[in-house]
């Protein structure tokens, strides 16, 4: 078996699209798909159902692709213990969209420590998060601490989460100091998708204290939620980070919600492997290297 028709395969999988796949494995189309047809023959089983585009995994692919990660996965990892010492080349790093503001203080002091290493952000859900720690496909991730966790995990807190609500100046709320749950939920909202785990998050406690958020538009990221607030027709509720972060931006208002819920933990999840993997054990040692005090100021992010 030839681990490149495993790479084929694993980024075929993943893209849906047999052009993506062969383009981000450096071939071309009837190259991966020749090295598909191989790698079905080599197992005497049809692993993708397709006709001129790709359908999806039969079930005999589905039951290899978690086994073809791994072994990916490994081998990076070997590669990087044997021949990188020391750590060079890319370091995948994904966080939840609720967190992305700590990547830029986190990778800053990975690279210092680490200068040959390459750094790659991606945003993903905390649940692709830990799939893709299991499957080997990233390094590392930063996502909630306090929800539950696959096994096989390393977590180190890396700061402590509040909410925030986020309208634009110039109305309302300008000679306002706090906002209580009841007004903000009867604003025009704009909020994340409820496939994030922040929102889910943020709905759960909203029903604890009896209410409901009726969102009149809903997006995946906070940029297109900061577009929406900065358009003047709607408000939102965003993680106290984006406040620290963005304090200083003339359009918006970030006010604190009353009473004030509980701090959720936000933190380093890497795969706990023995041996340990290179690349996990070095962004171990910048996690633990942060002084916390419960709140992102810790962290040095300006205000």
């Amino acid at each position: 078996m030839q681990l490149r028709h495993l790479r084929y395969f694993v980024t075929l999988a993943r893209t849906r699209h047999f052009a993506r796949a062969a383009d981000e494995c450096g071939v071309s189309q009837p190259t991966l798909s020749a090295g598909m047809v191989a790698l079905e023959q080599e197992f005497g089983r049809r692993l993708i159902d397709r006709d001129r585009r790709f359908i999806g995994l039969t079930p005999h692919g589905e039951a290899m692709l978690p086994w073809a990660q791994q072994i990916l996965g490994a081998m990076g990892a070997m590669n990087a213990a044997v021949l990188a010492t020391p750590l060079e080349g890319p370091f995948t790093l994904a966080a939840i969209p609720a967190a992305l503001p700590l990547v830029g203080r986190f990778g800053a002091a990975l690279l210092a420590a680490n200068p040959a290493l390459v750094l790659s952000v991606r945003s993903a859900t905390a649940r692709s998060i830990d799939q893709a720690l299991h499957a080997l496909e990233i390094d590392a991730g930063i996502t909630y601490l306090d929800q539950d966790m696959s096994p096989g995990l390393t977590t180190v807190p890396l700061a402590s989460e509040d909410y925030r609500f986020l309208t634009r100046r110039g109305g309302r709320f300008d000679d306002r100091a706090s906002i209580t749950w009841e007004e903000a939920v009867a604003q025009d909202l704009c909020l994340l998708d409820e496939m994030m785990l922040y929102r889910r998050i943020l709905d759960q406690r909203l029903t604890v204290r009896g209410h409901v958020a009726r969102p009149r538009a809903t997006a995946d990221s906070h940029i297109a939620l900061f577009a929406m607030v900065a358009s003047g027709a709607f408000s939102s509720i965003v993680p106290d980070s984006y406040a620290h972060l963005l304090g200083d931006v003339a359009w918006a208002r970030f006010l604190p919600l009353d009473p004030p819920e509980p701090a959720r933990r936000v933190g380093l999840v890497v795969l706990d492997r023995d041996p340990a993997l290179p690349r996990a054990q070095a962004a171990l040692a910048v996690a633990r290297a942060f002084v916390i005090d419960g709140t992102y100021q810790a962290l040095g992010v300006s205000i």
